[in-house]
Order: structure tokens, then C-alpha cells, then sequence
């Protein structure tokens, strides 16, 4: 006689996501509730639901009521949970992807979920945001995307918007996140060979990088550059582009004395004597000096 035989069948999954998707911000059978970002919008959520699909949510609403004697006490604290440095629609993006394992994201947006995904673990939700990240990349928000990259590791993303910055780079370095650029990340941009903008336009992007920096860390410009300067490729300058470098930079001392008299040096020597290979080798948008043959064995 044949055993009972067991199988494990699947009902519409569309209707299910569907279902549990009115659930998102529904007060109705709710038990806990957030008050989120300066706006102090309420958002009602199922701490099942939290628990279950977040580890973080899970830690946060196990915690005994403030004033209980009892650690383990079996009555969950009701909240309300003041978030107030999340925005509201973040928060329920969030929120939406825990209850349905979708999310609805948009440009103004996806940096901060995927901020927020990195913060509470959701491994899934951040593959969401940087695939909608790289699928939907502009000029404006390409630097913003690397940084966030970099902060949250995500090497990935990282690649991506490098070579996006690599395909437009005159216009990136225009923009008002190239500015915001951490010293660390600039580096690593300038590091690149295929960047499609010559040294000297690199050279008066650093410049304008630098003083917002300055500005705002209130540290000297010299402190603040010090990182993406040592990236500059100065010995590809033609000299009389060098006199002019010279000149600006006696009024904020941004590129070290030692790195332009290096510059000179290459242009005495015929050759990148005592220079950093990578220093004296062309990017992709270099425009053409009649110097730059005798740096080229050393490039090599």
C-alpha cells in the first residue's frame, strides 16, 4: 500500500502581495505606530509583519516598555517610535517592500531607501535601489550615487558610476554633487585615466571643489585638497599653462610648491624624472601638448 503523498502548491501570488499591500499604513488592526521625519507624519504598521521580515524591527519591538522591571515582559511596547530623520516616503517605501517584497521608488528617493535599506539589513531592498539607481543614472545625481556607493560598499554601483562619470565628465564636474564629492571618492575619480575632460579643466574643477569644501569643513584649502591633489597630473601642462596655475595658486595655496616644481622639472628634463608614472600619462579627453612625446616612454 502506497504512503500519503504531501506537495506544496502555490495560489496566485499576485493576489496575495496585492492583499497584504492594503495593510501598508492601514490603521485598521494595526499595533504599532511610527511618527516620522519633521513632519511627524504617523504611519501604522503590524509588528508581525516588521518582525518577521526585519531583524532590526524585530530587536526594536521586542524591547521591554520604558520603566518595566521586566526585560523579558511579554507585552510589546505600542510605540509611538519617533523617527524624525527619515522622510515620511521613505520610510513607507520601506515599509511597502517589508509587507509586499516590492517597492516604488523614484529619483528623489532611491538614494535615501537605499540608505535606509543598508541601516536595517534588507539585503533584497538594496539590490531593488541600486538596480533602479543604475537604470535611471543622470549628470546631476551621478556623483551623489558614487558617494553613497562608497559609504555603503557597494562595489557594484561604485563601477557604475565611474564609467558614467568617465562617459560625461565636463559636464559632471559642473555639478553641485561633484562639489559635494568627500576628498576620499574625488580621488578615486581622478585616479582614472579615461576621464573625458583635460587636466587643466581638472585642475579648476579641484580648485572649485576645494573652496566649497573649505567653506564648509571650515579647514584651510590646502588640508582639504590634500587627497585629490596628489592626483593631478600637472607635468601634462603645457608651460605657459603652468605660469597660470602659479599664479592662482599663490591666492590659496591649493597644489603644494614640491608638485608644480616637479611639473617644471618633467618639462627641464625632457622626460617625467622623479614623477609618478601615473602622473605623466594622458587621460582620454588630455588635448594634445607638443611635451607630451617625451613623457611617453615613461608612461609606458
Amino acid at each position: 500500500m502506497a504512503g500519503p503523498c504531501s506537495a506544496r502548491l502555490q495560489g496566485d501570488v499576485a493576489a496575495f502581495s496585492a492583499a497584504l499591500r492594503t495593510l501598508v499604513n492601514n490603521p485598521q488592526f494595526s499595533d504599532v505606530m511610527f511618527v516620522v521625519g519633521q513632519e511627524q507624519q504617523k504611519v501604522f504598521a503590524h509588528r508581525c509583519v516588521l518582525a518577521c521580515r526585519c531583524q532590526v524591527f524585530r530587536g526594536m519591538l521586542s524591547q521591554a516598555p520604558v520603566g518595566s522591571q521586566d526585560s523579558s515582559s511579554s507585552i510589546p511596547p505600542q510605540g509611538p517610535f519617533i523617527l524624525g530623520n527619515v522622510q515620511p516616503e521613505v520610510f513607507l517605501a520601506v515599509i511597502e517592500f517589508l509587507y509586499t517584497n516590492s517597492v516604488t521608488l523614484n529619483s528623489h528617493i532611491a538614494l535615501e531607501v537605499l540608505t535606509s535599506s543598508v541601516e536595517y539589513g534588507l539585503q533584497d531592498l538594496c539590490k531593488l535601489c541600486v538596480k533602479f539607481i543604475k537604470d535611471t543614472l543622470s549628470v546631476e545625481q551621478v556623483c551623489e550615487a558614487l558617494q553613497a556607493a562608497v559609504t555603503y560598499g557597494q562595489v557594484d554601483l561604485q563601477q557604475h558610476c565611474l564609467a558614467f562619470i568617465e562617459g560625461c565628465t565636463a559636464a559632471v564636474v559642473r555639478t553641485q554633487g561633484f562639489r559635494e564629492l568627500s576628498d576620499v571618492v574625488l580621488a578615486r575619480v581622478l585616479r582614472s585615466d579615461r576621464l573625458a575632460a583635460d587636466e587643466l579643466d581638472l585642475v579648476q574643477a579641484v580648485r572649485e571643489w576645494a573652496h566649497v569644501s573649505s567653506a564648509v569643513l571650515e579647514r584651510p584649502v590646502p588640508e582639504v585638497a590634500a587627497l585629490p591633489v596628489r592626483e593631478l597630473r600637472l607635468p601634462l601642462l603645457a608651460p605657459s599653462e603652468l605660469v597660470t596655475l602659479e599664479s592662482y595658486n599663490q591666492q590659496d595655496l591649493l597644489i603644494p610648491v614640491e608638485n608644480i616644481a616637479a611639473a617644471w622639472r618633467a618639462h627641464a628634463l625632457r622626460r617625467g624624472s622623479g614623477v609618478p608614472s601615473r602622473l605623466c600619462r594622458p587621460r582620454r579627453g588630455t588635448r594634445p601638448r607638443d611635451h607630451h612625446r617625451h613623457l611617453e616612454p615613461h608612461a609606458k
